[in-house]
C-alpha cells in the first residue's frame, strides 16, 4: 500500500511539485445494485462510470468517489460490503489515452453496494444516470473484476 498512500497524501496537494512527472490520480465508484447492475452516469451520447479528481475538501479517495455520484445524481444509502474497504480495482492509463494530459493516469476504484432505488428518481427518468449490465462496461479490468463471485456477496 505504499504507493496508495503517497498517491493519496500527493493528490491532497493539488499540484504536482515535480515537473508535471506524477501521476494524475482520479478516483471512483462503482455501485452495484441487488441485480448486479452497476450506475453509470451520462456521458458523451451514452454511459460511462463516475471518475473524479479528488478536491481539498476530500478526506480520502473513496470519499471522493461518492461525492461526485452524490452532486451528480443524488445517491444515498450506499454501503461497502465488509472486507472490500479498499480499492477495488487500480488500473493506470497511459500519457495521450485519457483526459488529463500528458501524465500517467492512476485510478482508484472502490465497490459500494446500493438499491436501486438509491438515485434521485429525476435522475434515472432525464437519463442523466443509468443501471447497466456489468457487460455493458466498457473497461474490461472492471467487467473482469464484476464477475469475481466474492464480489456479488452482499
Amino acid at each position: 500500500m505504499p504507493l496508495y498512500n503517497a498517491a493519496r497524501d500527493h493528490t491532497s496537494h493539488r499540484v504536482c511539485t515535480h515537473a508535471e512527472r506524477c501521476p494524475v490520480v482520479t478516483t471512483g465508484a462503482l455501485v452495484v445494485d441487488e441485480r448486479g447492475y452497476v450506475l453509470s452516469l451520462r456521458y458523451r451520447g451514452g454511459f460511462a462510470l463516475a471518475e473524479a479528481e479528488p478536491e481539498e475538501q476530500d478526506q480520502t479517495l473513496s470519499g471522493a468517489a461518492l461525492r461526485l455520484l452524490t452532486e451528480e445524481v443524488g445517491i444515498r444509502d450506499v454501503w461497502t460490503v465488509p472486507g472490500t474497504e479498499g480499492p477495488f480495482l487500480i488500473d493506470v492509463t497511459q500519457p495521450g489515452q485519457h483526459r488529463y494530459g500528458p501524465r500517467l493516469r492512476v485510478g482508484f476504484r472502490y465497490l459500494f453496494r446500493a438499491h436501486s432505488g438509491a438515485v434521485f428518481p429525476s435522475a434515472i427518468e432525464t437519463g442523466a444516470a443509468a443501471w447497466v449490465p456489468p457487460n455493458d462496461i466498457g473497461i474490461q479490468p472492471v467487467r473482469n473484476r464484476l464477475r469475481d463471485p466474492s464480489v456479488g456477496a452482499s
